[in-house]
């Protein structure tokens, strides 16, 4: 309308006639390539049967037996040879003789033709010489159709290449996502638990497209993008789902996968195609998982020689959020675990105008979900998930999930009619360190070795009152250890001061103290106690300033592989690095030192659990 005003746009008429005159030729060109493909691909057998045709016409003669030429002329001579014919594209003499037809093969060359020739005509056999002139033809057909046929096949493949990359009529070029409609999902934000400000963020999104006026009375407009940030399995998708669930509006679902593409080209239409499919059906939501597949920054150089496709289906999808036209009532949901590694155009407002941030639930949380994922289930009398969410600290949804199917799947299989308590901690021990390795059997001595340092683990942490309601001691092998002990997490704390993290250096510590003390030496089981002290006081140093040595300095970027980056040291010198290493190896030994007067001031007690474990082994 505003440009039909100042003379710029065309009138609906035109517009119309424009457009149907647009189809036309697109129906026309789309008619004349679908013939070519048909005539090319009719022409493809017929050249195939041409082919085997003329292969076969071409084989060389065979005329009763094969006699070698000394015996040919040794007949000659003997005269009994009657008739002879030369067959010069073939190099072959075939004829009769007394002892009946026969072909002998001479070489490829003048002078073996001169050879044969004389002999025969010296002996007065009458001869006949046949050039073979319709065979000469035919070893041209056998260069010249194979080549057209590969030609004619790579036209086949580039008409249908074409007509894929356009969309004509294929699926190459189209989007693929799947339409959820209003009640095919069976997910609802009643199904989703411990993410209560983000299930509040997107049902705002519900009502807006569910009943718009509400919003357009205040003057407010909807998000054009929300992008939903957190850890594997803290419930990105299934939120999604739920949006899906209570959505009113059609849903589109896709992988950012999916618009990857080794053809240059492709990408871009799918996303033209996914949003061009949207904005018809407006208003309603699409939603793109993992989105750092298709939205990862763009490097500075560029594809040599050509044109990225990553690039030109990332500048396609950033003009469909936010290009020239205007509100067109499409909300895209998008998920990620790699908000560190998306491109910066993509965040603006604007485009994705909100990050909403799914966190590993709190025990409140982690309740919810337990008793989510329990309904249906029958749950013993003995049965408190509360406890289960307290002995949970830092899981997400997926592994609450895990925690519950696992607890059913071993309650099935020890024919039990419902789920216990037992198994509902068993389950933690299956998805924490694997299942029992009950096969593996330990000598007397290594049992021994495991026991103390084990015990070690659970003394300490008792002694620096961690887990005061308990903890599980196990010498049972599981997974890739050869024991657990549990008392290592912090529960729902979110910070952590110098002392909280001394705590748990000492614990991590107390394993190899105890073997020192009880046996005077350690074994290869401080392997994994050693990486985890090591890391713990290299962050305590190196990125909290815990030491008067090192003093306040930043020298290590952030671990989160998901949420920033892969731990990496900072620009640092080598003085510096030389006192990091040396602050690394003081806070671990003190760390030694502090469990192992724990344990020396406790030994009644290590030797007790020591002799328990051996033999309970739990």
């Amino acid at each position: 309308m505003f440009l039909q005003l100042f003379g710029r746009g065309k009138s609906d008429d035109q517009t119309s006639a424009g457009e149907s005159d647009d189809q036309e030729e697109q129906d026309r060109g789309r008619y004349y390539r679908r013939l070519a493909i048909i005539f090319v691909a009719a022409t493809i057998p017929v050249l195939v049967g041409l082919l085997v045709v003329i292969f076969f016409l071409n084989q060389p003669a065979t005329y009763g037996e094969q006699i070698r030429l000394d015996e040919f002329f040794t007949l000659i001579e003997e005269g009994a040879v009657q008739e002879a014919t030369i067959l010069d594209y073939d190099t072959r003499v075939i004829g009769e003789s007394v002892r009946g037809r026969f072909w002998v093969e001479f070489g490829n060359t003048e002078t073996a033709f001169q050879q044969v020739l004389s002999q025969i005509q010296g002996a007065g056999v009458p001869t006949t010489i046949r050039d073979q002139w319709f065979k000469s033809m035919t070893a041209v057909g056998l260069t010249v159709v194979p080549l057209l046929l590969m030609v004619l096949v790579l036209v086949l493949i580039g008409l249908l290449m074409w007509g894929r990359v356009r969309g004509e009529g294929d699926t190459f070029g189209k989007s693929g996502a799947k339409q959820l409609g209003e009640g095919e999902s069976k997910i609802t934000f009643a199904d989703v638990a411990g993410q209560e400000e983000a299930t509040e963020e997107l049902a705002e999104i519900r009502d807006y497209l569910s009943a718009p006026e509400r919003f357009l009375a205040m003057g407010a407009a909807v998000p054009k993008g929300i992008l939903l940030v957190g850890s594997p399995g803290c419930g990105k998708t299934l939120l999604a789902r739920a949006v899906a669930g209570e959505a009113g509006v059609p849903f589109y679902s896709m992988s950012g996968s999916g618009f990857v593409e080794m053809f240059v080209g492709v990408g871009s239409a799918r996303i033209r195609d996914l949003f061009r499919t949207a904005k018809a059906n407006a208003p309603c939501i699409v939603f793109i998982d993992e989105l750092d597949a298709v939205g990862r920054g763009r490097a500075g150089g560029g594809a040599v020689g050509g044109q990225d496709e990553r690039e030109t289906t990332l500048n396609q999808l950033l003009v469909e959020l936010d290009g020239f036209e205007l509100a067109s009532g499409v909300v895209v949901l998008a998920a990620t675990n790699r908000p560190d590694v998306l491109d910066p155009a993509l965040l603006r407002p604007g485009r994705f105008d909100r990050r909403v941030m799914i966190d590993r639930p709190d025990i409140k949380g982690r309740s919810g979900i337990l008793n989510i994922h329990a309904r249906g289930k029958p749950l013993g009398p003995d049965t408190d998930l509360e406890q289960i969410a307290k002995r949970t600290a830092g899981f997400a949804g997926a592994d609450l999930a895990n925690i519950v199917n696992e607890a059913a799947l071993l309650s099935a299989r020890r024919g039990l009619t419902e789920i216990h308590q037992a198994e509902l901690v068993e389950a933690i021990e299956r998805v924490l360190h694997g299942p029992e390795r009950r096969s593996r059997v330990l000598s007397p001595r290594d049992r021994r070795l495991i026991a103390y340092h084990e015990a070690g683990h659970a003394l300490v942490a008792a002694t620096l009152g961690a887990n005061e309601e308990g903890q599980r001691v196990s010498i049972v092998a599981r997974g890739g250890g050869l024991g657990q002990t549990g008392g290592f997490d912090t529960g729902d704390q979110a910070l952590q001061t110098a002392s909280d993290m001394r705590a748990q250096l000492v614990m991590a510590m107390a394993g190899t103290a105890a073997e020192t003390l009880a046996l005077g030496e350690t074994s290869s089981t401080v392997e994994d106690d050693l990486r985890r002290a090591n890391a713990l006081a290299r962050e305590m140093v190196g990125r909290y300033g815990m030491s008067a040595e090192v003093g306040w300095l930043h020298l290590l970027s952030s671990t989160d592989g998901y949420l920033g980056g892969d731990a990496e040291f900072e620009q640092m010198s080598a003085h510096t690095m030389t006192l990091l290493d040396a602050e690394v190896r003081n806070l671990t030994a003190a760390a030694e030192r502090e469990a192992n007067a724990r344990l020396d001031a406790h030994r009644a007690h290590l030797d007790e659990m020591v002799a328990a474990l051996q033999e309970h082994e739990t």
